[in-house]
Order: structure tokens, then sequence, then C-alpha cells
């Protein structure tokens, strides 16, 4: 297999004018894959196929190398194929449908159980305003709310006395949540002081702005910006941080990956891996020993 890499490189060089760090990246990349080639018993570049070449990619992404590097690889790998039909050692380009791993996301950010404790430490209750904001902030970190899911909750979802709370996100999918002590008492501050705020006595919303109407997303986010200045914390939040916090928190100290899941209203576990910052075959071996119908043989 060697008696064709060497030509190649020599060719970007010569009739391409790559720059030796260029050509040196091409030789690296081109070498990983014939590794991998004969760890497989493929001793031949005609022996290759897309299963080889896509294997290739999925062991690389298991290796945790990131999307762009993976990317690299395999455009390295579709030119030298290219290479090969061009002098007829080959028929077809194996590379030419494999594509990468989506290229990675940065994920949202999120916050220490201090910090939080800080942000909703407010024992200020003669501002209304202020009251309510600290209800709705601690129900979103209490049940990893979605900010959409937040200021829907009509009067009738919440059931205080039984610390429970019921939602509909994504997909107008319906889920049960519990509620935290903390954030049951903090709600129950803002009921009393809601029929202050109430303009319309059908208006059913559980968070009303200043003007008796049900509160808007823009209107949260910006009094979640307010009550961080005003409790002088040094970092940026926003209404997604505290979800995310919710889940990371929850799942450090529960390792149950499957009520995580339910409680976020995931459809699948890879939704979950994102927002939670683990490993993905952690999560797996979890899923897998936690779930009646997830065993593997």
């Amino acid at each position: 297999m060697n008696e064709y890499l060497e030509p190649f490189i020599q060719m970007l060089r010569s009739e391409k004018y790559y720059s030796p760090h260029t050509c040196s990246n091409y030789r690296r990349d081109l070498k990983l894959f014939q590794d991998y080639l004969q760890q497989h018993a493929i001793e031949s570049w005609q022996q290759v196929g897309y299963s080889e070449v896509s294997g290739f990619a999925a062991q690389r992404h298991r290796q945790g190398r990131k999307s762009r590097t993976i990317q690299r690889e395999l455009s390295s790998i579709r030119s030298f194929f290219q290479h090969l039909i061009q002098n007829e050692v080959i028929a077809k380009n194996p590379a030419r449908e494999v594509s990468a791993p989506k290229s990675d996301k940065p994920l949202p950010k999120t916050c220490d159980a201090e910090s939080i404790d800080r942000l909703l430490g407010v024992n200020d209750g003669s501002d209304g305003l202020l009251v309510r904001d600290v209800a709705m902030f601690e129900l979103i970190y209490s049940s990893g709310l979605r900010l959409a899911e937040l200021i829907n909750i009509d009067l009738d979802d919440i059931d205080l006395a039984e610390q429970q709370l019921v939602v509909t996100g994504k997909g107008n999918k319906t889920r049960y949540l519990p509620i935290g002590s903390k954030a049951v008492k903090a709600v129950k501050k803002w009921l009393k002081l809601r029929p202050d705020y109430s303009r319309d006595i059908k208006q059913p919303a559980l968070f009303l702005s200043k003007l008796g109407k049900r509160i808007s997303p823009r209107n949260v986010q910006a009094r979640l910006s307010q009550l961080i200045q005003r409790q002088a914390l040094d970092q940026h939040l926003s209404p997604h941080t505290l979800r995310h916090s919710f889940a990371t928190h929850l799942l450090e100290s529960s390792s149950d990956l499957r009520a995580v899941q339910e409680l976020l209203g995931h459809v699948n576990i890879a939704t979950t891996q994102v927002y939670t910052h683990l490993d993905f075959q952690h999560l797996a071996s979890v899923y897998d020993a936690a779930h009646p119908r997830a065993k593997r043989k």
C-alpha cells in the first residue's frame, strides 16, 4: 500500500504547490488511515469500501477527536482516492459519501450551586416584582423549565400542596414535574401579591407583568439581568443557564440519567448528554443498567 502514498505527496508539492506543512498533514492523515486498514487486515487500496472509511471516522470520534479534525482527515483520504482513480488504480472513491460527525457545538454555561444560592437569596418582600422574579427563577432551577414553559404556566397548572407542576413542552408534550420546597415557598409569596398586579380576573397566567398581562420572554430575561446586577454576581446568566444547571447538578448528585432525561423532556439520551457535560459512553452504560428494555446481549 505504501507505493502510492509518496507519489501522491510528491504530486501535491510539484503540481498543486502545497506547502511542506500541508503535505505533512496529508501524510500523517493517510498514515493513520493506513494503520487502521492494516489493523483490519486490509492489504490493498482496492479492498477499501465505504464501511472501512466510515469505520475509521467512527473510531477517531470515539478516540475524542474533534469534528474539524475528522473532517480534515476525510478530506485527505478523498483527495488520495481521487488520485488513485486518476491513475486507474481504483474505479470509485469510497470516501465520497462519508461525512464527519456534526461540528462540535459549544455547551451552554452552567452555574454552581453557591452562585445560585446567592442569586436567589433575596429577602426583600417589599418589592412585589422582585418577589415574582425570585419565584420564577426558583421554579426554573427547581424543575428544569424551558423559558417558554415558564411563561405559559397557568394557575391551574401548579399544585403547591402536592408540590407538582404540569407543563407543555416541545412537540406539545405534557410532563409532570416535582417542585422543590424553596420554589414552593417563593411561589406562595408571589401568589399573595399577584392580585395587586392582576387587571383581569380571567387572566390565567401564573406570572404577570406590571401591566397585568402574561409576562413575556424578553421581560423574564431582562429581569434576570437586573437580579444578577442587584446580587453583584460576576457572571452572565440566562434562563437557559438555570435549566442547564438544574440538569448538571441533578445528574452529578444522582447519576440517574433516565430521571434527568424525563425531567428535561428530552426524547433521546443524546440530547441529555449535550446538557450534562458527561461522556456518552458513561451515559450509555448508566442507561443500559437502569432501563429494563435497554439491556444489551
